[in-house]
């Protein structure tokens, strides 16, 4: 595991190949690296700083996070000097060794998939989703709220629904989701729904774990989303993986954008 505080300088700047060209960015603050002691209350983690001082850190993170919580590795924190904030630190990344002896970036924050997805949306970066007038997040639909929704000249609709995966098991595959997940599973049905009134509905993997090549339904964990994901799929029900790229600057993480199309196995 990792048990330096310093950022590797040698790093190199991006973490994948076969980056998309003109790849929209989302830009991180200033990052200051630590190493997690441990995550509890689902919310907080414990951080070790540079210093040697520990700090409670907010972990934006409902998840398990199986496979990504992993104490003595290194992690990257935000600062806020919002003097009502309860908590100045929040946990956006960790850095995993991996079996072939490199290291991974993994984001921990989920609230910030939605924005990586949009900026690439509106950069084109997305080909299957490219060419729209307008975009509207938040969607409202009958029984659930979607990311998003594009419309075309001609009025019409594309539902886009983000799930961000961070789950690389022991095959080296990645999976969703990481824990049983009835609300998921209640977004394919409104996805399958909508493509049944003819709109085209899509379900976006946004894969924030550098070191995955591929996502698969966590069958071992939640088979009844697994069933459902391949029902609804054969149904009209679009399903599309794309993987994160973390951008580094003198060894600080930078940048964080989607990189490349990722292949979906269903079965």
């Amino acid at each position: 595991m990792m048990s330096d505080f310093a950022p590797d300088p040698g790093q190199p700047e991006s973490t994948l190949q076969a980056t998309l060209p003109g790849a929209a960015v989302m830009t991180y603050p200033t990052l200051t690296p630590g190493l997690l002691r441990r995550r509890y209350k689902r919310f907080l983690a414990d951080v070790e700083l540079a210093d040697g001082s520990l700090v409670v850190a907010h972990c934006p993170n409902t998840g398990s996070m199986r496979a990504v919580n992993v104490p003595g590795c290194r992690v990257w924190l935000a600062a806020s000097d919002n003097p009502k904030r309860k908590l100045a630190w929040t946990w956006e990344l960790i850095e995993l060794p991996q079996p072939e002896g490199d290291t991974a970036f993994a984001s921990v924050h989920t609230g910030r998939a939605n924005g990586i997805v949009e900026a690439a949306l509106r950069e084109g970066v997305v080909a299957e989703l490219a060419g729209f007038a307008e975009l509207k997040r938040e969607a409202r639909v009958e029984g659930a709220r979607l990311d998003f929704r594009l419309s075309d000249d001609q009025g019409a609709l594309t539902y886009v629904e983000v799930k961000q995966v961070t789950l690389r098991e022991a095959d080296g595959g990645g999976y969703f989701p990481d824990a049983v997940s009835e609300r998921g599973r209640k977004h394919l049905e409104v996805l399958a729904g909508l493509a049944a009134e003819g709109h085209r509905a899509v379900l976006l993997f946004c894969v924030a774990h550098t070191a995955i090549p591929s996502v698969a339904p966590a069958a071992h964990l939640d088979p009844r989303y697994a069933e459902t994901l391949k029902r609804v799929a054969e149904a009209g029900v679009e399903v599309l993986a794309y993987g994160c790229e973390v951008v580094t600057e003198a060894g600080v993480p930078r940048d964080i954008r989607l990189a490349r199309r990722l292949p979906v196995y269903l079965s």
